[in-house]
């Protein structure tokens, strides 16, 4: 036996979706989907590093939070600099900003971005090691405007992926004027309960974090807890005032949750998060909110932000669990079949289809009718060309949509048009017309 056949097979790492045929189609749909918004809305695209210094996260994201405490993956390299893969995507943007001097031009700076974040979690489902994300940021303005566009943006997004079963949650966290008077407050209350060590250290660095504890005996003791929303200063409760306006305007349905706590420490005022009890336990869709002091705290100036994260992994799974299929229904437009010595003018045939913009494949190796005709039938493509040697000598190839059965030739010179059109027009169940020879 060849030793070969008995080396162990290897597989993915541990909670690393990975997305195939014919899924993968659709992940892709919802990555294009959500990207539109922010093209449409003017966001330039941003490709950061996969890596970078672990201080930024630590500063950026919060040494409080779990994200920084608990689930980076962080590794000295040679020269022995710490580095950690991207956890999000917010810290790395406001650097490349600030690095390349982008707020020194004009504001707001709008980019958005898409690909993979890593936090070293116990994988679950719809909670992976390595998680999918599109992402926008909006530098540069406090207009409560801004708020409502990235908020919108953001809904339209699930909205033409047809979701429907979601709901928007926002409300506010405040700004450094009025967040030490309720944080006084809110600590004084936590003083008096019932917590371990590891939560009262929570609480030291930042307590508003105890109160996105998901412990039953830790949420019954917070049932009276004072609420960020319930002592806003003026200005604040203007901003937020004013961006609910705006979503009521524009048909953005929304419910306040005053409990409300992301999971990173920069966020202030405007916050939000998009919730699908389709998921179960993973049900925070995507969300984000405003960072008004993280330019600063990172070098920069002292320039307001807001953006969001968007899951795709969970995206897809609230497409898959409300019964939706986003992108083409099929991975193909034509598929050709070439028979004897019509191979070599059915290769350049589709190289002609695809020229013109249709998705084509073609049959391999030497099959007769019956076995190519299966091969097209299992490739899903909705219309199947036939070029053999007679049609060849007739100038002509054989069209033949898989949904009625009907068959027609069509002129080879007139192929390429002929199919853009039935595409198109998605006519393939509808009868096809005969070209004239």
């Amino acid at each position: 036996m060849n030793a070969d056949n008995n080396k162990a097979k290897i597989a993915a790492p541990k909670g690393v979706p990975e997305y195939l045929p014919p899924v993968s189609a659709a992940w892709l749909a919802v990555k294009e989907t959500l990207a539109r918004q922010a093209t449409l809305a003017g966001y330039g695209y941003i490709e950061l590093p996969v890596f970078e210094e672990t201080a930024l996260f630590v500063r950026g994201v919060g040494e409080s939070t779990d994200v920084v405490s608990k689930e980076m993956y962080t590794f000295t390299d040679r020269g022995g600099r710490s580095l950690t893969l991207r956890p999000e995507g917010t810290a790395g943007v406001m650097r490349s900003v600030i690095e390349h001097s982008l707020d020194r031009g004009q504001l707001p700076v709008k980019l958005w971005y898409a690909g993979p974040f890593f936090r070293a979690e116990r994988p679950q489902h719809g909670r992976y090691r390595q998680l999918q994300q599109f992402g926008v940021e909006a530098i540069g303005s406090d207009d409560p405007a801004l708020d409502a566009e990235v908020i919108t943006m953001a809904d339209n997004g699930y909205r033409e992926l047809g979701l429907t079963g979601y709901r928007l949650e926002i409300t506010s966290l405040g700004c450094g004027d009025c967040r030490p008077a309720y944080r006084e407050k809110l600590v004084a209350f936590l003083e008096g309960l019932d917590l371990d060590d590891a939560t009262r250290e929570r609480a030291r660095i930042n307590p508003l974090r105890v109160l996105d504890d998901k412990r039953p005996e830790v949420i019954e003791q917070l049932a009276d807890a004072p609420l960020m929303i319930d002592h806003l200063d003026e200005a604040c409760a203007e901003h937020f005032g004013a961006v609910r306006a705006l979503l009521d305007a524009a048909g953005t349905t929304y419910v306040v949750n005053p409990r409300m706590v992301r999971g990173l420490d920069y966020y202030t005022r405007t916050t939000f998060e998009f919730v699908h009890d389709g998921l179960g336990a993973q049900s925070g869709i995507g969300g984000g909110g405003r960072y008004d002091g993280l330019m600063s705290e990172l070098g920069g100036q002292e320039l307001s932000g807001i953006g969001f994260g968007l899951g795709l992994d969970r995206a897809l799974l609230a497409c898959q669990a409300e019964g939706l299929t986003p992108g083409p229904a099929t991975a193909l437009d034509v598929y050709v079949v070439p028979l004897g010595a019509a191979r070599h003018r059915a290769a350049l045939l589709v190289a002609e289809l695809r020229r013109a913009g249709l998705r084509t494949d073609q049959g391999f190796g030497e099959r007769g009718l019956k076995g190519a005709m299966k091969a097209a039938d299992r490739s899903g493509a909705p219309l199947v060309v036939v070029i053999g040697e007679r049609d060849l000598e007739a100038g002509v190839a054989q069209v033949k949509s898989m949904d009625t059965g009907d068959q027609v030739p069509v002129p080879l010179g007139e192929l390429a048009t002929y199919l853009t059109t039935l595409v198109s027009t998605s006519s393939t169940s509808e009868p096809m017309k005969e070209q004239k020879q």
